[in-house]
């Protein structure tokens, strides 16, 4: 699906990808990881079409800069900084439907399930909106519609974890028949998502390796936590999380996404102290929330 050979990328004296090579089979879901420069977002808009560059790609065996529209028309993105559009909502929504041959209705639907009604801020500028409604609404644009490749960076970093759960629902159901690139800074963000992770660092792959355990991204927890005493941090941090208190407000119950875990452990970390009992379990796939 996506071929990589001896890439380089430079801004001014800065070299950024240095002779990359990489080669991503179709169907797989694959974790692009690094710090803050290694070259991550580069290697994404080089894969796009945006920037020039030395060396090869193809995507679906297509030159992104000669056959850019092509490549655009078959891909999902979805920027780790949203752009800064004065466009109304609703013709970005129609601009983007026309570009790629579809409708806004899948686009509107997906908003939906993310937890966005796109028709109350049809007429409101995008960039207007907050981080989150942008975010969003970028994933509704890259998920509203049919397409052979994913590329996402840092694609649920707005989102609250409801709208996360839904997103995963979202991508479990394009698993099959589209590649998915996702980037991240944190391994924890995306660890549970993927089957590979390849790890960039000065423009070069440092790792490339399989994932063992990684969850199905429809997977769903089953959560019980006990606290040893009240604490209003701790209970208003797991309802953000959709655990809802039951016998008098120091148990809380409800699920999870199973390949949120890590980042909701890493939320619990706060309140170690107050954690007198913690279950996680498996509750199937695309299990009703609670």
């Amino acid at each position: 699906m996506i071929r990589v050979e001896q890439l380089r990328k430079s801004f001014q004296r800065a070299r950024v990808l240095d002779a990359l090579d990489l080669a991503i089979a179709p169907g797989e879901r694959v974790a692009l990881v690094g710090a803050n420069g290694a070259g991550k977002t580069t290697l994404f808009r080089c894969l796009l079409g945006e920037y020039t560059y030395e060396g090869l790609i193809a995507v679906g065996g297509r030159d992104p800069r000669a056959l850019r529209t092509e490549v655009l028309r078959r891909t999902g993105f979805v920027p780790q900084l949203p752009p800064p559009l004065r466009m109304p909502v609703g013709s970005l929504l129609g601009f983007a439907a026309e570009v790629c041959g579809s409708e806004t209705a899948p686009m509107e639907a997906v908003a939906t399930r993310l937890g966005l009604d796109a028709r109350a801020i049809w007429r409101q500028p995008f960039a207007k909106l907050s981080g989150g409604q942008k975010q969003k609404l970028l994933i509704a644009v890259a998920l509203g519609r049919d397409c052979e490749l994913l590329v996402m960076d840092e694609p649920a970093a707005n989102l609250d974890p409801p709208a996360r759960r839904s997103f995963f629902e979202l991508l479990a159901e394009r698993q099959d028949r589209a590649t998915m690139l996702i980037s991240s800074h944190r391994i924890d963000e995306v660890a549970q998502l993927v089957s590979r992770v390849i790890e960039l660092d000065q423009g070069r792959v440092a790792l490339d390796d399989r994932v063992d355990g990684a969850a199905a991204l429809d997977a769903v927890l089953r959560c019980r936590i006990e606290l040893a005493h009240a604490s209003e941090a701790a209970a208003a941090t797991l309802r953000s999380w959709g655990l809802m208190p039951a016998d008098g407000g120091l148990r809380f119950e409800g699920t999870i996404a199973g390949p949120d875990r890590l980042r909701f452990l890493g939320a619990l970390a706060r309140y170690a102290g107050l954690l007198r009992a913690l279950a996680l379990e498996e509750a199937g796939r695309g299990e009703t929330r609670s």
